[in-house]
């Protein structure tokens, strides 16, 4: 068959056949460019596996390029048209706003898993702009909406495929043109999930509901979701539903970090030999720093990953108390994780809310300061779309040595919040930065209690993704020491271009 532009190795060419004949079967003929109307029957399920640089995302992303150029229509959580019998539909899906973000980096318009799970109710009005941004009507006249806000709409629209960021270019906020949520009640048709390493058996049900044609992208050298027993979805198909990558296809072929995490394959490598290792390739390549302390300026946007909880907060203290964070209150610029909503059965629609704009469990924040209301919080959530809201918040900072968290503000209910300067590296699964610490004593700890995971060391298994996370720099910080910040925190790298937009919550009364 005739494969895209791009130049595939074998194994992803091999890959891509075996997708496009599991399509073909579905009713989507990639090389004709024929899509037939969906048929009742069995579903289809393939993973296409590989570990970090063997072009996963290279191959999801031209799969996605190919089933668009055929009038496969691709939705997101954001907007879906009304459905038509003849239509065939496409959703790119991650199990976190981060993971999701780095595929939108790369011109894929994904989403979360849960954005697809529930779907925004729009106004009617704001609707037919909607229909219009997907190509599904003609241009319409909304009053208090000129052609000069229209066309802004329409330009943003182009850019990232998201109909509530071409709105909010047009000068709408989202309580103006979403009315409510709702659960998805109808499947839909293909799915293409990354990271899919990270999903738990509940998540893959859900899926499994939803799409008849399910394509998982995962590396099975990562960790295993927690209270899984070590097996990942992956552990359930059968090996003719099975296609590994190996090849490494990064454009930087020498890439010292990669190479690192590649070694970790070899059985007959220990952690002391490994960290040899390590040394010497910083002692030639600045992509690799073998740190003697933690670097607090990195903390603020880029988490120190540990292995251990006493580790984590340890680092937040000592990032709090360099930077004479008070107890009573959090300094703009702290980074938060989200660790759920804490919110009763008969607020279902505040909830959703909530976790509709990325305020879910794992999503990186950062605090821009205090909302209009006592308790609420004005968040900027990393790798969401629109990423600047206002929350009823509940802030919990950990203590060493105390079993129960301090408690700056919080309100009586809303989204609940851990410190974020470091994280536990299962927590950091999905998620890349730029430059990564990785707190390698955690890691030595690990390699000294000889425990395993599917079959191999543990330590390995938390190096190599720990290692992974970072896309440009990796620090392996190897002493429990931690420099001064070289300038007060700030958040003048994430509000430039608008104020926060407010969610309806803030608005209404507390319950």
């Amino acid at each position: 068959m005739s494969l895209p532009a791009v130049t595939y190795s074998e194994d992803q060419a091999e890959a891509h056949d075996r997708v496009a004949e599991m399509l073909r079967e579905a009713g989507v003929d990639l090389e004709d460019g024929l899509v037939l109307p969906a048929k009742e029957g069995r579903g289809r399920i393939m993973a296409v596996m590989g570990k970090a640089g063997s072009g996963k995302t290279l191959l999801l992303a031209e799969l996605c390029k190919s089933l668009d150029a055929a009038g496969v229509e691709i939705v997101s959580g954001d907007y879906e048209s009304r459905k038509r019998r003849d239509k065939r539909t496409l959703a790119i899906l991650a199990p976190t706003n981060k993971a999701a973000s780095v595929l939108r980096m790369r011109g894929v318009p994904a989403t979360t898993i849960h954005r697809i799970l529930y779907t925004p109710v729009y106004d009617p009005e704001y609707e037919k702009i909607a229909e219009w941004l997907t190509g599904q009507g003609e241009k319409p006249e909304i009053e208090g909406l000129s052609d000069e806000a229209l066309d802004r709409a329409f330009t943003a629209f182009q850019g990232h495929k998201s109909v509530p960021a071409a709105l909010a270019a047009a000068g709408l906020r989202g309580s103006d043109f979403i009315t409510g949520w709702k659960r998805r009640e109808e499947p839909l048709d293909i799915g293409f999930v990354d990271e899919a390493s990270m999903l738990d058996d509940r998540q893959y049900e859900d899926l499994r509901e939803i799409f008849p044609n399910l394509l998982l992208f995962g590396d099975p050298a990562q960790l295993a979701p927690v209270n899984q027993s070590g097996t990942m979805v992956f552990d359930r198909l059968a090996d003719s539903q099975k296609l590994e990558l190996s090849r490494i296809h990064r454009q930087e072929a020498d890439n010292p970090i990669l190479d690192l995490a590649h070694a970790l394959a070899d059985p007959g490598l220990g952690f002391e030999e490994f960290e040899r290792m390590v040394e010497d390739t910083a002692r030639r390549d600045d992509r690799v720093i073998w740190g003697q302390r933690v670097e607090v300026d990195l903390m603020a946007r880029s988490p120190v990953l540990v292995w251990r909880n006493a580790t984590r907060i340890r680092l937040i203290n000592a990032f709090r108390r360099v930077h004479g964070a008070p107890e009573t209150e959090l300094l703009e610029g702290e980074p938060l994780i989200c660790d759920g909503i804490e919110l009763p059965l008969k607020h279902r629609k505040k909830r959703l809310d909530l976790e509709a704009r990325g305020l879910i469990k794992g999503a990186q924040v950062v605090y821009l300061g205090a909302g209009r209301k006592p308790g609420f919080s004005r968040l900027y959530v990393m790798g969401a779309m629109e990423p600047q809201v206002s929350a009823a918040s509940i802030v919990k900072i950990e203590k060493p040595d105390e079993e129960e968290p301090f408690i700056p503000f919080a309100a009586r209910m809303g989204a609940t919040f851990l410190h974020g300067a470091a994280v536990t590296i299962h927590k950091a699964q999905g998620s890349q930065w730029d430059e990564v610490q990785v707190f390698a004593p955690d890691l030595y700890a690990a390699a000294r209690m000889g425990r395993s995971e599917a079959g191999q060391p543990l330590w390995k298994r938390l190096a190599y993704v720990a290692i992974t996370r970072a896309s440009g720099r990796l620090h392996w910080v190897v002493r429990n020491r931690l420099s001064k910040p070289s300038a007060p925190l700030s958040v003048a790298d994430l509000t430039r271009g608008g104020a926060a937009v407010p969610l309806a919550l803030e608005a209404e009364e507390e319950a």
